[in-house]
């Protein structure tokens, strides 16, 4: 056997398995061949998305002590290569799975990297194929270099719970796993793991609870979240494999429904934790027979403390507190989460939030300490395991260039608006334009319209008010739909309670309504749209806490659903913020109490100063204020937005800022609003947002790949299969059928573009050619073949052979002639089998090779006619 003749997966296959195994790994749960560390960045342009190969990290070999804990890496090179070529790699990816041992090979021996300096205080070894180290060798000195106590080493060392899925977690979330275990082992009992929205984080408090409950370093858990169907789908999802030692802390549940892949229905029940009572038998009891307990911040606490069900626990009951969507936990509306921590200060308490950096809510890190793991949005994205987005930028003429009201101008009510000029800032806060939520409500029906009109989408407003308005606009707008679907528009906010019923099927990726939900601040967090493609922003953001809360929701990939991207729609330039150098930074506290100082952080200014706008992140507006619909609450307003913090009341008079002033000027329909100007926004193959057109974005990239017109010319011509270049181009995000029909698009009809050649689109585009269509290069490349005389070499078969693959090529491309199988179809198969069809053109494949040779030749001929 010739090693130099076999391919990477022959020498995993015949070399580097067996020798793995004989020194006493299982292929069954220590060795997993091609590992997805990353499955690569997704490129979006158009309405198209494709992922970047480029970016995927992928480990020929992960070697695990047991399911879920990885101690090293092995990259493969065929034998052409030398021992160590992909030592590289194999460093890169075992940094990435935080090991410190890496190993490349190419079938004749071993090189070993071990970064921990253990094995025999060199970093490289070079090893023969019987000295791979053995399964025991290697975990030996991963706790040497942890250093872990044998307390730590059996918390730690507990194998994560496999299931029948035999599902690896991702790479991030073994880290976040692992060091919240090696936290807990070290005794630390104040936890915060920060992970962006979508990436698992349910999943994690999962295996993080079975290692600690399996491994007896803890007995009764408490799961907190913040809303009732984050309780009920972890139930039934992620923590399935504890029923029957988990029970909802709840007296009553509906049950989750179900629906098989035959259409069956079934309902999984909940197992209830608390037993309903009246006042004469003592109320609500509590079962304290279980392990593990779910429950809302809400449900476990009462109007009043005796009323509260955790206090039917003893404060030491709990040994381990799991807490979601922690930063929400220190705002006054949620003043329960405090509570319940407190009574159970003795627990273990592990925090997970996607940003822990806020203004109102900035406490946690002080609670918990700083995380012991970050997985960061832009981390997400790179990597691909999160969906990336596009950014439409609508810019409107009065948010744009301000409005000055003429002089003397009154409002709806009879009000005389104050003489200032408005910006964006002030538009549904202080003034309110009807024409402008038509202009809005009408943009988001277009695009929906142009794209896909089921299309989950979240609408982002001001306030209540604001999002009342936009609720009828749309409906108006949609009213073609709404006509018939009385539920493809909802209002989803604090205050309405129709709507917040919708809200868990607007969730449910079955569900086909709600479609749009308009809201204010309800949506912001806490919400696991799947299927959300479509984020409108027409509220002021300045926090970059709210700003990637909201960013969140958009987030999550359902690639079986077709959702691989999805898209925000700004109308308030808040997508600014991704330009800040602070987003998706490391977390950072604002808050710092010292001492005594209350957790919650103290409140904001009474009231900006003198011409200041406030806006949100400056201001104070948390969902729960009257702002958002929740009735009766004292929050204060710095803002002025909700008519009660200046001293004013809806309808009064006198200029904002002064007692009686309206709460906002209203003008229904002497104002006219118009769109300004209109952009679209991508993510290029490094995360960055770029503006420049699709056309613009294709030059530039083409110009990094070849300096010249003439190095794309030689590039093309040389290439062997014109579709592995096109290919290629493709992994760089150029998208060639979406520039097309963008190119299509600014020539209206588009009939230019009708069959056009991705060579033809490059050429126009980059280097500003004309374009041919397909047809004119198929007619071109028969009259050349003819006039070189090529037909004159061959027989009949192997003409009619040619000009059939030429007008296949007009018919559909390229790709559809450059393979052999293009003689296994119609029309060729008359002609004769493959075999025949090859030999009439000389008798031998290498000949009608030579003939395609000429053939691509001819259809990519230089000038034009």
């Amino acid at each position: 056997m010739d090693k130099k003749q076999l391919s990477e997966a022959d020498i995993c296959a015949k070399f580097i398995s067996p020798a793995v195994v004989q020194a006493g790994w299982s292929e069954v749960d220590q060795i997993y061949r091609e590992y997805t560390i990353a499955p690569g960045r997704i490129v979006v342009r158009g309405q198209k998305a494709q992922r970047n190969m480029q970016t995927a990290l992928r480990a020929d070999f992960l070697q695990c002590y047991q399911f879920g804990q990885p101690l090293a890496v092995i990259e493969a090179k065929d034998n052409r290569h030398t021992v160590g070529a992909g030592m590289q790699q194999a460093t890169e990816y075992a940094e990435r799975m935080g090991v410190p041992f890496a190993f490349a090979s190419n079938g004749d021996g071993f090189v070993f990297r071990d970064a921990s300096l253990l094995f025999n205080g060199q970093l490289l070894t070079e090893l023969t194929m019987d000295e791979f180290p053995s399964p025991a060798k290697l975990w030996a000195l991963y706790q040497q270099w942890k250093g872990w106590t044998p307390e730590q080493t059996r918390v730690n060392g507990f194998a994560y719970h496999q299931g029948d899925s035999n599902r690896v977690p991702r790479y991030y979330q073994l880290h976040a796993i692992n060091r919240t275990l090696e936290a807990i082992a070290a005794g630390q009992n104040r936890v915060l793991l920060v992970m962006a929205t979508g990436t698992g984080k349910t999943y994690t408090a999962f295996q993080i609870i079975w290692r600690l409950l399996k491994s007896g370093a803890k007995k009764r858990i408490l799961f907190l979240a913040d809303r009732n169907i984050l309780v009920d789908q972890t139930m039934v999802g992620d923590f399935k494999p504890f029923k029957g030692a988990m029970a909802k802390l709840s007296p009553h549940a509906k049950g989750i429904e179900r629906i098989d892949a035959d259409g069956t229905t079934s309902v999984d029940a909940l197992e209830l934790a608390i037993t309903r009572g009246t006042k004469h038998t003592g109320g609500k009891q509590v079962n304290k027979a279980y392990e593990v307990y779910l429950g809302l911040y809400q449900a476990v606490t009462g109007k009043k403390g005796t009323e509260d069900v955790f206090r039917q626990f003893s404060p030491d009951f709990f040994d381990l507190i799991i807490i979601g969507e922690c930063h929400r936990g220190s705002a006054n509306e949620d003043s329960a989460w405090r509570d319940i921590l407190d009574y159970f200060s003795s627990a273990t308490q592990v925090g997970l939030t996607a940003t822990p950096k806020e203004t109102e809510d900035a406490s946690n890190i002080h609670y918990f300490g700083e995380p012991v793991y970050t997985y960061t949005l832009k981390q997400g994205i790179e990597d691909g395991f999160l969906a990336p987005y596009k950014v439409v930028r609508v810019d409107l003429d009065r948010d744009t260039f301000g409005w000055r009201p003429p002089k003397g101008m009154l409002d709806d009510a009879g009000n005389p608006i104050e003489d200032r000029i408005y910006t964006a800032a002030d538009m549904n806060r202080n003034l309110v334009l009807g024409l402008r939520d038509k202009v809005v409500a009408d943009k988001i029906t277009q695009y929906l319209k142009g794209t896909d009109r089921n299309a989950k989408t979240i609408v982002f407003c001001e306030d209540i008010d604001h999002a009342q308005r936009m609720t009828a606009a749309l409906a108006e707008a949609n009213k073609d739909i709404c006509a018939t679907r009385s539920k493809y528009v909802m209002q989803i906010t604090g205050d309405n309670e129709v709507g917040k019923r919708e809200l868990d099927n607007f969730i449910d990726p079955d569900s086909l309504d709600p479609v749009i939900a308009v809201t204010s601040k309800l949506m912001s967090t806490g919400v696991d749209a799947q299927t959300c493609k479509l984020v409108v922003l027409d509220q002021n953001i300045k926090s970059m806490t709210l700003f990637k809360q909201i960013i969140g929701r958009g987030t999550r990939l359902n690639e079986e659903r077709g959702k691989q991207f999805f898209t925000i729609l700004d109308f308030k330039r808040a997508t600014e913020l991704f330009a800040d150098k602070d987003f998706d930074g490391e977390p950072v506290q604002i808050y710092q109490p010292t001492g005594a100082d209350d957790v919650v952080p103290p409140a904001p200014p009474e009231a900006p100063a003198e011409g200041e706008t406030v806006i949100d992140g400056e201001g104070w507006l948390p969902e729960g204020t009257p702002g958002d619909g929740a009735a009766g609450s004292t929050t204060k307003d710095p803002a002025g937005v909700n008519g009660g913090a200046a001293g004013g009341s809806p309808g009064g008079n006198g200029p904002i800022g002064e007692p009686g002033q309206p709460r906002k000027y209203a003008i229904a329909n002497r104002v006219t609003v118009s769109i300004a100007r209109e952009r679209v926004q991508y993510l290029d193959a490094h995360g960055k947002l770029v503006t420049e057109s699709l056309k613009d974005f294709t030059r530039i990239n083409l110009a990094k790949q070849y300096d010249s017109l003439d190095a794309f010319l030689q590039a093309w011509s040389s290439a062997s299969r014109k579709q592995a270049l096109i290919d290629e181009l493709q992994h760089h995000g150029v998208l060639l059928d979406v520039l097309a029909e963008e190119l299509a698009q600014e020539k209206g009809d588009g009939s230019s573009l009708q069959g056009a050649d991705p060579f033809d689109v490059l050429l126009h585009v980059a280097y500003d050619q004309p374009m041919l269509t397909r047809s004119e290069r198929a007619q071109r490349a028969k009259k050349k073949l003819a006039d070189d005389g090529i037909y004159a070499k061959y027989g009949e078969t192997a003409r009619k052979v040619l000009d059939a693959l030429i007008d296949k090529y007009a018919d559909e491309g390229i790709a559809a002639i450059e393979n052999t199988d293009v003689l296994k179809v119609q029309p060729l198969t008359q002609m004769g089998s493959a075999v025949e069809l090859m030999q009439s053109f000389g008798g031998s494949k290498l000949q009608y090779q030579d003939a395609m040779s000429q053939l691509g030749r001819a259809i990519y001929q230089s000038g034009h006619p």
